[in-house]
């Protein structure tokens, strides 16, 4: 007679059987293939919301003062700024410029694009604002400026901002200009890459990528820990 064998019943303290239930290879592999499906037919629309939600919202109003975001230099800001002084937005343009790290100057080649871009722009007359190139970059740049508006008792400025960095540049502003009492409004640079065609390149693709993780660095990071 056989007699079967059953584990001591003092095992159960220490092991235990269980059943697992897997997926096929073939609902991975149709699943993959469906949200691949989905994005593809969906991608026009999905470009436009991930677009908009890097882009600032509101539009230039009058103020004391144009701030032109200078932290990557571009003409088009300048070209910007000087259609909305033109169109009698503001009477001052201020552009941030890198100081030395040794002191309170701005740094001459900094200082040097920055009057090259204004005076090929035709914006007029500019007031430098010298800036610390201390991570996190865009807070501590937005300290400084901040310095420096009150100084000049402005009251109200107009943000000139590439088009996909805009919404966190006016995160960055509202948290420090906006918490002093000064009215911030944004005015984002139209580019050739817009929000309809950024999808279209691999350098628009790459450049609101980067945009994307930078915005939920500040939302989630830099701008809760590092303002209170």
């Amino acid at each position: 007679m056989r007699r079967s064998f059953e584990s001591p019943h003092w095992t159960r303290h220490f092991f235990y059987r269980a059943e697992h239930t897997r997926t096929t290879w073939r609902f991975r592999f149709g699943l993959a293939a469906t949200l691949v499906l989905a994005i593809w037919l969906t991608r026009g629309w999905l470009s436009v919301v991930i677009a908009d939600s890097l882009v600032c919202s509101g539009s230039a109003a009058p103020s004391d003062a144009i701030l032109v975001e200078n932290f990557d230099p571009t003409y088009l800001a300048f070209e910007t700024a000087a259609r909305l002084r033109k169109a009698g937005v503001a009477s001052r343009v201020l552009v941030p410029v890198a100081r030395n790290q040794n002191d309170s100057d701005v740094n001459r080649v900094y200082r040097g694009v920055a009057e090259l871009m204004a005076d090929i722009s035709h914006i007029g007359t500019i007031e430098l604002v010298p800036i610390r190139e201390v991570e996190p970059i865009s807070l501590n740049a937005a300290g400084d400026i901040l310095q420096f508006i009150e100084r000049e008792r402005i009251r109200s400025v107009v943000v000139v901002t590439p088009l996909f960095r805009s919404r966190r540049s006016q995160l960055v502003y509202e948290a420090t200009l906006g918490a002093a009492g000064v009215a911030v409004t944004c005015e984002p640079i139209r580019a050739d890459r817009n929000r309809d065609t950024w999808s279209h390149s691999w350098h628009g693709i790459q450049n609101v990528l980067e945009q994307w993780i930078k915005l939920q660095y500040y939302r989630l990071y830099v701008l809760p820990f590092q303002t209170s």
